[in-house]
């Protein structure tokens, strides 16, 4: 293939959030199975306080492991195209020109301002195909709260909850502590509704960890989540593929080194297994399979995701729970979302393959659409 013919990929990594370091490995993973034939690989690595950094200030940022910048980014309508530029903060000249069209993007940013709808907002103006889920969905998988509601509308399974505030709760703890423990019963899990990869996660056994819980959830996000803990549990995961008619995955079963999936378990914790296939009925698979799905098209993503449950054993039965869903989920070779597609049938590169081809569906499907009206008051 031609120099000119490859597509232009630019794999965005870093960001504004607490899974920032998380967003380095997946990134560092897909540009190396990148196949350099096909694609022109064009990093762009973001730092904690929303610089963004050019190609080759990116590469030596995944090198190190450090992301140093004070740089934005702004973006030039064309009357054919669009392009993304950095500016300097200094002068508000331009630093560096992205190539006059990126083919497409690969977001890798987990957590708030790139999983969230906020990056995807910002692609979607500048009319660059990109990997994953749009706005809405990318909004709604990253809050918790109106994700749960969302699945609780499609009368999917889930265990009971309850959303506060942060600042009722400055105002007004005894009596948010009063209608926890009225409502829900312990253990119960406390979260950041905004935030994943367990940061800021608590398990509260009795009364006396609640509070501290709630307060390291707040400090991470203005909503907190409080959900029942549901006891006797298997925690499997499933990986889901595609726009309009999404494929699932084979089920995996997550053994967790600690008393829970938490930050470490997932990240540090070298006891953590994933197991495949997961240690389930097969009727109960293929029930974790068939809500993977609904719960994709519940809150209309695209591109990929990964689901999770907690399925409980009980001595006569199982019980299936949907736990949340994750729109731009880990993405190494060692991550789950990849491991279940490679046993499932398709490697790391021909699903990166897959996800970009995905997107420009998706993109070709959303120029279709009509961006004029044919008013009225024009024709009098």
């Amino acid at each position: 293939m031609k120099e000119q013919d490859k597509l232009k990929v630019g794999i965005l990594f870093g960001g504004k959030s607490g899974e920032h370091e998380v967003s380095f490995c997946s990134a560092s993973s897909i540009i190396k199975a990148m196949n350099r034939e096909k694609y022109e690989v064009i990093p762009i690595g973001i730092t904690k306080s929303g610089c963004w950094l050019s190609p080759e200030e990116s590469c030596i940022a995944l090198e190190t492991g450090k992301i140093e910048g004070n740089d934005m980014i702004a973006w030039k309508s064309r009357p054919d195209e669009n392009q993304l530029i950095i500016l300097s903060r200094e002068n508000n000249k331009t630093k560096y020109s992205f190539p006059d069209k990126l083919d497409v993007i690969f977001p890798v940013l987990h957590g708030p301002y790139g999983e969230d709808g906020t990056v995807q907002g910002l692609l979607e103006l500048m009319d660059i195909p990109y990997v994953g889920s749009g706005v809405a969905a990318s909004s709604v998988a990253m809050n918790k709260d109106l994700m749960k509601k969302i699945f609780q509308q499609a009368d999917l399974p889930q265990a009971n909850w309850m959303t506060i505030k942060r600042n009722r709760w400055n105002k007004d703890r005894k009596k948010i502590l009063d209608e926890i423990k009225n409502q829900l019963k312990f253990p119960l899990f406390v979260k950041p509704t905004n935030l994943g990869s367990s940061v800021g996660i608590s398990k509260v056994q009795q009364n006396q960890g609640l509070e501290h819980a709630i307060n390291v959830a707040a400090s991470y996000d203005r909503k907190v989540i409080i959900e029942e803990g549901v006891e006797n549990v298997i925690e499997v995961e499933c990986s889901v593929l595609g726009n309009d008619e999404p494929e699932v995955s084979m089920v995996g079963e997550i053994q967790p080194g600690g008393e829970y999936y938490d930050y470490d378990s997932k990240y540090m914790d070298k006891n953590t297994r994933l197991i495949i296939p997961a240690r389930i009925p097969g009727n109960i698979v293929e029930e974790v399979q068939k809500i993977s799905k609904l719960a994709y098209l519940a809150i209309d993503a695209a591109g990929l995701s990964r689901v999770d449950f907690f399925v409980q054993k009980r001595i006569d039965y199982y019980k299936v729970y949907l736990n949340e869903i994750n729109t731009i989920p880990g993405f190494t070779r060692s991550s789950v979302y990849p491991k279940l597609w490679q046993k499932t049938g398709i490697d790391f590169s021909e699903l990166i393959d897959r996800l970009i081809q995905l997107a420009l569906e998706r993109f070709r499907d959303k120029m279709s659409n009509k961006t004029d009206y044919p008013s009225r008051l024009l024709k009098k």
